[in-house]
């Protein structure tokens, strides 16, 4: 039996119901799978199935690497529910991947996964999409096992993007870069950082610019690359533009250890150490460099706090 959790996001779901899924790790849950997941809903409707995705606690590489590596997460679990939720679907099932499940052969994951734990009677295949142990199957195998089994497989349609090949790699690779703008063009919305606020040195208060520091809830999701970005801050149901630098404070302290602070425009309260703290990325600033003397670095950092409110008015306009 397979270790799942299903995660219903429809309050009248009859799990007698067969299923039309799609399966994938599903990392931002980004245009490209949002177009996935609209052809799931469709033929679901067409043939009376629910329409359900099928994805995995922690990414698999992570689960069974010897070297610890893995690609950084675009999102936590929690943030992936809930745009899955977003979009329409019955459910997701979220499947522990273990040893004994990697083990499993393409047509034994059809099988004792999708036929007999999740009543799966249709599933959609991406073009590129893979699974189970056997690495050579593809499409045309799970057709035949599929035919064998009682599930139809249908291969999704290509999204059409303009010549921009959306993908989860691809939106790691421009969020690496400091490329925040081309990512919100792949995820269909600004990149996230979530995490509780916790003390730093002080040094942005004593510059007249104090900062909330982020620690991530997830140290497997991905930070974008060092330099000052236009974001805007949710914390305690309220909202604000925010100027955030990544990076190692060159012309403070130069640390070793990266941190994430966000500087709060038109904030004007006390500090906010263990409040929880969700940052928007909507625009790169500029790099982060080491400047000359302190009072430089405020002359820059009043020119970014204006740069990031004319940026972010023009994200509204």
């Amino acid at each position: 039996m397979a270790n799942y959790t299903l995660h219903t996001f429809k309050h009248n779901l009859d799990n007698s119901t067969g299923c039309c899924a799609a399966i994938g790790f599903f990392d931002g849950v980004h245009r490209g799978h949002c177009y996935l997941i609209e052809q799931v809903k469709a033929e679901a409707a067409r043939r009376g199935l629910m329409p359900i995705v099928i994805t995995f606690e922690e990414h698999p590489r992570l689960a069974l690497s010897q070297t610890r590596y893995w690609p950084e997460l675009l999102t936590t679990n929690a943030q992936k529910l809930q745009l899955l939720a977003q979009t329409g679907l019955a459910a997701c099932a979220m499947l522990h991947f273990d040893h004994t499940m990697s083990m499993l052969t393409s047509r034994e994951f059809m099988e004792l996964v999708l036929k007999k734990e999740l009543n799966v009677q249709c599933l959609l295949i991406g073009y590129d999409h893979h699974f189970g142990s056997d690495l050579s199957a593809g499409y045309k195998d799970y057709v035949k096992y599929g035919k064998e089994l009682g599930i139809d497989v249908l291969r999704e349609r290509p999204f059409d993007t303009d010549e921009l090949r959306i993908s989860s790699s691809a939106t790691r690779r421009f969020l690496t870069g400091g490329n925040v703008e081309m990512a919100r063009a792949c995820l269909g919305r600004p990149y996230q950082l979530e995490g509780s606020v916790v003390e730093g040195r002080h040094a942005g208060s004593l510059m007249g610019y104090p900062t909330a520091n982020l620690r991530p809830d997830c140290a497997e999701q991905l930070v974008p690359g060092r330099g000052v970005y236009a974001a805007r801050a949710e914390i305690d149901a309220f909202r604000y533009k925010a100027m955030v630098n990544i990076g190692w404070r060159p012309t403070l302290d130069n640390g070793s250890d990266q941190t994430i602070e966000a500087h709060l425009l038109d904030y004007d309260g006390g500090d906010l150490y263990g409040h929880h703290l969700k940052l928007s990325f909507y625009r790169r600033v500029r790099d982060e460099h080491r400047f000359d003397s302190i009072e430089a670095l405020q002359k820059q950092l009043a020119i970014d706090a204006d740069v990031v409110r004319a940026m972010l008015d023009d994200v509204n306009s």
